[in-house]
């Protein structure tokens, strides 16, 4: 077979010409031949290959600065330029998914506070940040006040700074009077200062694109606790009994998970389970999940860095959860566990137990 005109190549690889003649600028997809008088493009049925494999990449709505890098690409590589660049698509879908969610509780929760029969709630809370048995320092921060819950895990040279500079960006939230309708509006804000913070902290490194921090926070607004969420640190509820993870894991290795090619078992002991797919860093750009909490009297929370996740069986966090009634006491089991278990990285832990005003402890003694 000769050469082939564009519009026959067009219909060939189901791109149009005006595309083809875009790639060809490019430098993504060159014809084969140019003809010297008309300046006809021709193109090689051997290109047809490389063609369709555009045409299916923009369909995913892939970049074309990125499909002209996978194109350089062969086999398994290419493969996983694709898997990787997937996953980053279904991370953004349910971060908008996780911010809908925010957004219909929020504009039909109505305060609990307006009916004259509701309860008043308050919480009791430690936290506690240990370096554990391995590493030579502490990257872990951890605040725990009347209103504000957070826990933030840096990494890279700056890790520290950077996790501490993101709760610092928060803790305004602590005094200040926040109206149920503007909720969403404060959250949004604190959470530009806290990515503006660490990428402060982040353009005094040599590597900047390297240094970051997990940050998990949670808000008390007297009936509500709003989370905010980014990374692999995590949040708890205890409720009757009952341990649920309130949180998704940014990682790579869940959204592995996510996609079914592995399963948590595998993702337990996998090599890469600590490789990130969305944190507060230096790039910016990330969008942390938001999300809203109905509290309840006896509700217990736990925000955790992986240090503790990682380490310890849910099972024993949740009988930690269950049986150690005072917050502080809780906290150092917890820590204690991971250390136990080896310690072989930053461990630290906030929890939070809902209770009415004048009520007893929250969570049972056995």
């Amino acid at each position: 077979m000769g050469l082939l005109t564009i519009g026959a190549f067009a219909k060939a690889s189901r791109l149009s010409p005006k595309a083809l003649r875009l790639y060809d600028e490019l430098g993504l997809l060159t014809p084969a031949r140019v003809d010297p008088v008309t300046g006809y493009r021709l193109y090689a049925p051997e290109q047809l290959d490389q063609a369709r494999l555009v045409a299916w990449l923009r369909r995913l709505g892939m970049p074309l600065a990125r499909i002209q890098h996978v194109c350089g690409l062969v086999g398994d590589t290419a493969a996983q330029e694709v898997r990787a660049f997937w996953a980053e698509v279904e991370a953004d879908t349910a971060a908008r998914r996780d911010l809908a969610t925010f957004l219909i509780g929020h504009l039909s929760w109505k305060d609990p506070a307006m009916t004259p029969t509701a309860q008043p709630l308050g919480i009791r809370y430690a936290a506690l940040s240990d370096a554990g048995l391995v590493r030579e320092s502490n990257q872990d921060s951890v605040y725990a006040g009347s209103r504000l819950l957070a826990v933030a895990d840096g990494y890279g040279r700056g890790g520290a700074p950077a996790g501490a500079a993101a709760i610092d960006a928060l803790k305004y939230l602590e005094t200040e009077g926040i109206a149920a309708g503007n909720l969403l509006n404060v959250l949004e804000d604190a959470i530009e200062q806290a990515d503006r913070a660490v990428r402060g902290v982040a353009v005094t490194d040599p590597s900047p694109e390297e240094v970051g921090t997990t940050l998990t926070a949670m808000l008390w607004t007297g009936s509500q606790l709003a989370l905010v969420h980014i990374g692999d640190s995590r949040a708890y509820l205890l409720r009757d009994g009952e341990l649920f993870q309130i949180t998704h894991d940014h990682t790579m290795v869940q959204s592995l998970v996510d996609e079914g090619r592995i399963t948590p078992e595998e993702a337990a002991s996998h090599p890469q389970r600590s490789l990130l797919i969305r944190a507060l860093a230096g790039g910016g750009g990330a969008t942390p999940d938001l999300r809203l909490h109905d509290a309840r009297h006896r509700d217990r929370y736990l925000l955790c860095s992986d240090g503790l996740s990682a380490v310890v069986p849910t099972e024993e966090v949740r009988k930690v959860l269950t049986t150690v009634v005072d917050p502080e006491e809780a906290v150092r089991r917890l820590v204690a566990l991971a250390n136990e278990s080896g310690g072989p990285d930053n461990v630290s832990c906030v929890i939070a137990d809902v209770r009415a005003d004048g009520a007893g402890p929250v969570v049972d003694t056995p």
